[in-house]
């Protein structure tokens, strides 16, 4: 068997969003209590990064699973990579202003506005980076990975482009230095 398709499971769960919320806690409580209950022993320890790239690959899993019609891994694509990132934006904490709110382009706004909540780029861009690394840790090729697909890496530099006019701060690319050129030969 595919080791990406046993490892994803195949049940079919009903489409309820509660479940993966409630499924991400239980991870993390789990995951949170067996690290504490091992204590110091230092026998196979997971690092915070490698626990964290742990509960978001459950989490999409989870996802997919909860997806109408329920998604195998082999069968996502960069499209469905999108998809789960627009639904966490339910849960972000980045309060991005709209063109229309006077606070627009202001970092430090002065008074409360209706301006929606959303993931942050930095938070989108991490996950991606910890889900992509999981894909191929289980199997999945790096040619066939949908985390890494160009849809996906524009949608992610849409993002940051449109959170920081939305709080004007302007991410521009730093210029790489160039090494001096090497001295001749005394």
């Amino acid at each position: 068997m595919d080791p990406i398709l046993g490892f994803m499971g195949t049940t079919n769960m009903s489409h309820n969003t509660n479940l993966m919320i409630a499924a991400a806690a239980t991870t993390t409580t789990t995951s949170s209590s067996s690290s504490s209950s091992s204590g110091g022993s230092g026998t196979n320890q997971l690092s915070r990064y490698e626990n964290q790239k742990r509960r978001d690959w459950n989490t999409f899993g989870q996802y997919l699973r909860n997806h109408r019609p329920p998604l195998s891994l082999s069968r996502c694509s960069g499209a469905h990579v999108l998809e789960f990132l627009r639904y966490l934006d339910q849960f972000g904490k980045t309060k991005v202003h709209t063109h229309l709110c006077p606070f627009f382009g202001h970092p430090n706004p002065p008074a409360p506005c209706a301006c929606p909540l959303r993931q942050a780029w930095g938070s989108l861009d991490a996950l991606i980076g910890r889900l992509r690394a999981a894909f191929e840790e289980n199997g999945g090729s790096p040619e066939m990975n949908p985390f890494g697909a160009r849809a996906v890496r524009l949608y992610l530099r849409e993002v940051r482009d449109s959170q920081a006019k939305a709080r004007g701060i302007s991410y521009e690319k730093k210029k790489r230095k160039r090494p001096p050129p090497p001295l001749p030969p005394a």
